[in-house]
């Protein structure tokens, strides 16, 4: 992706946006479709030039040099302790270095996510909170990629379900409040078209790569265990919460209501990710 640079012949950038997060699921998508709109875009990541870490606030104000819109999203998630608190600050820092138009990237039912769109608000950004339902992407480029070419997802869901949205879906939510004036102040909230429980994608997915893909369901204190022998955070595990305990149990209509279109189904993602090779497994 091509960053911006502060070129004095040619005058100030318009329009132009920071994307944290510029190499990940939903700002990879942000970036490729601004750019497609012929509009500058600087990514936010820690091989940026300027780099932008969230744990190094000493570097914000070189990477938000020039820009007057930001992509908003925290790693690894809002909910983790701290993150309230870091988002704030740098909505801060970003109204104060003229970057005025703040787009979150925020999670639904996190009472954590929660305060820290609270704590951006504060800012007196001109802000857009989008709170998205857990990723179709999470499958074949994160979290779950290596369950499904083992052929187990096993995690401690049991039969609850989630309406899983698309990172596309997402991006085209975010591209729009970006770059229409009329989304500032507003709160989205974004899911896929149906409810699925991990039953159900699993199944999914055995179709689509011909091979059987399994859930298997355990206990919160099993799951707990295993991101310990892999030096993984807790707080992961307290993510499945959002699924498990049923408060994200139902679908919301921030696409239609931004797009004027459905949103893409978990069927019609897995077969254009299957189509990719990703879940092939080679011997």
């Amino acid at each position: 992706m091509t960053q911006t640079t502060n070129n004095p012949t040619q005058g100030p950038a318009q329009h132009t946006t920071l994307v944290i997060g510029g190499t990940g699921k939903t700002g990879r998508r942000v970036a490729e479709k601004l750019t497609a709109q012929s509009l500058p875009v600087r990514i936010g990541s820690r091989g940026g030039a300027p780099a932008f870490d969230w744990n190094e606030p000493a570097g914000w104000p070189a990477a938000l040099e020039g820009m007057d819109r930001v992509y908003v999203t925290y790693y690894p998630d809002l909910g983790f302790p701290g993150a309230a608190e870091q988002v704030g600050a740098f909505a801060e820092v970003a109204v104060a270095a003229g970057a005025r138009r703040l787009v979150l990237l925020s999670g639904r039912g996190e009472e954590a996510a929660q305060r820290a769109e609270d704590r951006l608000k504060a800012s007196g950004a001109d802000w857009t909170v989008v709170r998205a339902s857990w990723f179709n992407q999470n499958f074949d480029e994160s979290f779950f990629l290596e369950p499904v070419l083992a052929g187990e997802l096993a995690l401690p869901t049991a039969q609850a379900v989630e309406a899983f949205v698309d990172a596309d879906d997402i991006a085209d939510v975010v591209v729009a409040a970006l770059t229409d004036d009329r989304h500032i102040g507003r709160t989205y909230e974004l899911s896929g078209p149906r409810l699925l429980s991990f039953v159900d994608v699993a199944a999914e997915l055995s179709k689509v790569t011909g091979r059987e893909i399994s859930y298997i369901p355990v206990s919160d204190g099993d799951y707990r265990a295993v991101l310990r022998e892999n030096g993984l955070p807790q707080e992961f595990a307290d993510l499945f919460t959002l699924i498990s305990d049923g408060r994200n149990a139902h679908l919301v209509h921030g696409v239609q209501e931004v797009l004027g279109r459905a949103p893409k189904d978990f069927a019609d993602f897995a077969r254009e990710a299957a189509a990719t090779g990703v879940w092939d497994v080679r011997s």
